[in-house]
């Protein structure tokens, strides 16, 4: 199995929002495979069109070592996986995929062939992600791994699409997010999460979500419409 995977249904597009978290999703669409890579903004959940989606959601730096591309090449974007791989190859998986009654059982297959076959993620991606999931800052990520900045950087840029300072906000955001679900007050999800103050916390909320807190948290403009974990998910171990 691929480590923090998980799978995840859902029906049309509508009129949602795909906010930030670091990860990129292999998708099954109507009898296509395609890749959303990293996200830096919120896209819309109707980008692709669509009257049913299932997708592997992929723990942030450990899709470049299944799909054999670094993150940054797919930084924003959503394509098939036919521009990344051979046809034939493409043909063959979608036509294993599309035996299973349940897609995310061939995307799972999907992923755990590949990781066999030596797609696993480089150890030390995953522990860059840990700490800067932990909010440790990137001079002490940086020192811990053993690599200058400027080498990690470098590193991210291939593993997670953008340098561990995004990253690390990032996260931050989708801590802050999932307080904030919990219904705490903004300036404790502030605090909690990590923020200098409640300042901070909005502007980097309405500079990664595109929303205000309050927004949010109302659940208005289609602020709360992402799924962290969509519906009918499971993690892979």
């Amino acid at each position: 199995m691929v480590a923090g995977a998980v799978l995840w249904r859902a029906g049309g597009a509508g009129a949602g929002i795909v906010l930030p978290d670091g990860c990129m999703d292999l998708l099954w669409v109507e009898g296509r495979l395609l890749v959303a890579g990293p996200d830096t903004a919120p896209h819309p959940a109707g980008e692709v069109p669509g009257s049913g989606f299932a997708g592997i959601r992929l723990a942030p730096g450990t899709a470049p070592a299944l799909l054999g591309v670094p993150a940054r090449l797919l930084r924003d974007r959503r394509v098939e996986l036919a521009d990344l791989w051979p046809a034939a190859e493409v043909r063959r998986l979608t036509a294993r995929v599309a035996s299973y009654g349940d897609p995310r059982a061939g995307l799972e297959e999907l992923a755990r062939l590949r990781a066999a076959d030596g797609g696993h993620p480089d150890p030390l991606v995953a522990e860059v992600a840990a700490r800067l999931r932990a909010g440790q800052g990137v001079a002490a990520v940086a020192g811990a791994v053993g690599l200058g900045e400027r080498q990690l950087h470098r590193r991210s840029l291939d593993a997670f699409g953008y340098g561990p300072r995004t990253l690390g906000r990032i996260l931050r955001l989708q801590r802050a997010l999932a307080l904030a679900r919990r219904g705490l007050p903004q300036a404790a999800v502030a605090a909690a999460a990590g923020y200098a103050d409640q300042a901070h916390y909005t502007r980097e909320v309405r500079a990664l979500a595109g929303t205000t807190p309050g927004a949010y948290a109302a659940g208005s403009v289609g602020a709360k419409r992402e799924i962290p974990e969509p519906s009918g998910s499971r993690t892979t171990a």
